[in-house]
C-alpha cells in the first residue's frame, strides 16, 4: 500500500517550476506461481535483504529511475510476504500504530516530499497513523517546523490481510494557513508482513509500502 493520498492539485508546487520528472515503474503482482519455484528463505535474511536495499533509496526518490534497484526491491518484498503470508496483519495488536515511511512506490507521496521546498524546508517524518479499533487511518506527511499535508480516511477490516478505507478530508497547512483540498477515493491495501519493527503493504494500484514504527504517537 501507499501512504493512501488522494490526488494533488499539482498547480499549488508551480512556484518552485519542478517537474513530476519521474516515470512510471511497472507494477510487479505476487503470485503464488512465481514464488512457490524458488527456495523459501528465512524471514530475518529476507528482512534484511529488502532492508538493505531500500537503505539508500530516498523513501523510493531515487528507485523512481533506477528500474533494476526497483526489481531487486520488489523481489525481496515478495519473498517477505512469502514468510508472511499466514500471519493476521489487521488485528489492532499489529496494526494499529504510527508508522513511519522507509520506502514506497506511490508516486503522489513522492511528488510531495520532492517539492517540499514549497514550504521553505524539507519533508520530515511521513506517517501512516492507524487506530483498528476506532476504524480510522490518517496519513501525514510533515514539513518542518509547521507544515504538513494531512489525510484523514475511514477504514475496515475485511479479511486476515486486507483493509479497505474511504478518504473523508484532506488538508494542506503552513504556519498560518491552512487549505482544505477536496478528498476523493477509496481503496484497499493488504498489509503482507508485519512484525515489531516494521509493516510490508501493497495496494488495490500495485504500489508498495514499507514502514517502521515510529518512536512516538502522533496526534492531530
Amino acid at each position: 500500500m501507499a501512504l493512501l493520498i488522494p490526488a494533488i492539485p499539482t498547480h499549488l508546487f508551480t512556484p518552485f517550476n519542478q517537474s513530476q520528472g519521474s516515470t512510471s515503474s511497472s507494477k510487479h503482482l505476487l503470485t503464488h506461481s512465481s514464488l512457490t519455484n524458488q527456495s523459501q528463505p528465512s524471514t530475518s535474511s529476507s528482512k534484511n535483504l529488502l532492508l538493505h536495499l531500500i537503505s539508500d533509496q530516498d523513501r523510493g526518490l531515487k528507485t523512481q529511475s533506477d528500474p533494476q534497484k526497483l526489481s531487486q526491491i520488489i523481489s525481496a518484498v515478495e519473498a517477505l510476504a512469502i514468510n508472511g503470508r499466514d500471519q493476521i496483519t489487521t488485528n489492532a495488536t499489529s496494526l494499529s500504530a504510527t508508522w513511519r515511511l522507509l520506502w514506497t512506490t506511490e508516486k503522489e507521496q513522492l511528488f510531495i516530499i520532492k517539492n517540499a521546498g514549497f514550504f521553505g524546508t524539507k519533508a520530515g517524518d511521513v506517517l501512516q497513523v492507524i487506530d483498528v479499533d476506532n476504524k480510522k487511518l490518517n496519513n501525514v506527511i510533515t514539513f518542518p517546523p509547521h507544515g504538513l499535508f494531512f489525510v484523514r480516511s475511514n477504514m475496515e477490516v475485511v479479511s486476515s490481510q486486507r483493509v479497505n478505507f474511504k478518504f473523508t478530508s484532506a488538508v494542506l497547512r503552513g504556519k498560518d494557513w491552512e487549505v482544505p483540498l477536496p478528498p476523493f477515493g477509496q481503496g484497499w491495501f493488504e498489509s503482507v508482513y508485519v512484525d515489531d519493527d516494521i509493516r510490508v503493504a501493497k495496494d488495490i494500484r500495485g504500489d508498495y509500502l514499507i514502514v517502521d514504527r515510529a518512536p512516538y504517537n502522533w496526534k492531530e
